[in-house]
């Protein structure tokens, strides 16, 4: 089964998620961004959610995390729970 492993910000706002995407590509902490500002549990992780399987998260979600480009933030991604960016750093 495959499996990757990401990160994320979860926001309830658009355009909290667009301005710290803008932050991040200039090369602020993704870390200390999720620890901050992430409405997930994952925030005090750094916004780290482990190992993943596919099909286990949201299919938005999933999507980013088995198809698209490594070491890149994606989003923002519009799920029922805000806007998220997300960071693949490890896919099988």
């Amino acid at each position: 089964m495959k499996s990757a492993m990401a990160r994320h910000i979860l926001v309830k706002q658009k355009r909290d998620a667009e301005e710290i995407l803008e932050k991040l590509k200039s090369g602020a902490d993704f870390a200390k961004f999720a620890r901050k500002h992430s409405t997930c549990n994952s925030a005090k992780r750094g916004g780290d959610l482990g190992e993943i399987r596919h099909g286990q998260l949201l299919p938005a979600i999933n999507q980013i995390v088995f198809k698209k480009q490594l070491n890149v933030i994606h989003g923002p991604v519009k799920t029922k729970f805000g806007y998220h960016l997300v960071e693949v750093y490890y896919r099988d």
